[in-house]
């Protein structure tokens, strides 16, 4: 399994913190930064071989620092998408088109948000992929309706099967929140092409997996640890405490 970390975002609302810093290279528990916490996730799972990280022309320089000092195991490679701008940007499905193309990847992929930060492990998503053998969504329970209308919302049956989802719905349909991890089998990605040449949503990453679901059958995995999007300043400012004073011990 290959996992591949989306860091090509431009994180706008942030400015001037990430004017010239990609938002995944902020520092929030001392000087770790969001991807090396996430990192630390990838490199206990026997299953990834490799990961990719795929970013724009502005920030792969400063990927490319961070990689210098990379110390883990993991083999790991930056993948330019050649945008320089906002408004160039690929989207996060284009992005993924862009590695499927640019790697020819014969691989099952986890896919993961580079900005996140995940207060729980990884190994049981995996298993239960593995268990199933089914693409899989990543949800957990959100009572806030302005939170739910910010993710993807999905309804389950009894069998964990996706039955809807909905990208940022007005009126969400459940409490059921989709996060940016999504694992797809090998012989799904040649999809996302079709998708995007029928013209898909190339820019959220669930816009995918909501067009999907109603072609073959998708799993869902619950998690009910935190998942942690450093959208604004304050954000920011508050995670950085958060995880400095050592209260999310889950998440280091």
């Amino acid at each position: 399994m290959i996992a591949l970390i989306l860091a090509a975002g431009y994180a706008t609302r942030l400015y001037p913190l990430t004017k010239d810093t990609p938002k995944p290279l902020l520092p929030v528990q001392g000087s770790r930064t969001i991807l090396d916490l996430l990192i630390g996730r990838l490199e206990v799972l026997e299953d990834i071989t490799e990961i990719l990280i795929v970013t724009n022309d502005r920030f792969f320089h400063a990927f490319g620092q961070w990689h210098q000092q990379y110390q883990g195991e993991k083999p790991i490679r930056i993948l330019n998408d050649g945008t320089s701008s906002p408004e160039g940007r690929l989207g996060a499905i284009g992005d993924i088109q862009y590695v499927l193309e640019r790697e020819r990847l014969q691989d099952d992929l986890l896919v993961l948000a580079g900005d996140n930060v995940l207060g729980f492990g990884l190994e049981g998503y995996l298993n239960y992929f593995h268990k199933i053998d089914r693409d899989c969504i990543l949800v957990r329970n959100v009572d806030n309706i302005e939170e739910l209308r910010s993710v993807g919302v999905a309804e389950l049956d009894a069998e964990m099967r996706v039955l809807s989802l909905e990208e940022k719905p007005q009126e969400p349909r459940s409490s059921i929140g989709v996060f940016a991890l999504y694992i797809y089998k090998r012989t799904t990605l040649p999809l996302i092409s079709r998708y995007l040449a029928e013209g898909g949503n190339p820019d959220a990453p669930s816009y995918f997996p909501e067009w999907l679901h109603s072609r073959q059958e998708m799993r869902a995995y619950y998690t009910e640890g935190t998942i942690d999007d450093v959208g604004t300043p304050e954000a920011y400012a508050e995670m950085r405490a958060r995880l400095g004073a050592g209260e999310d011990e889950a998440s280091c």
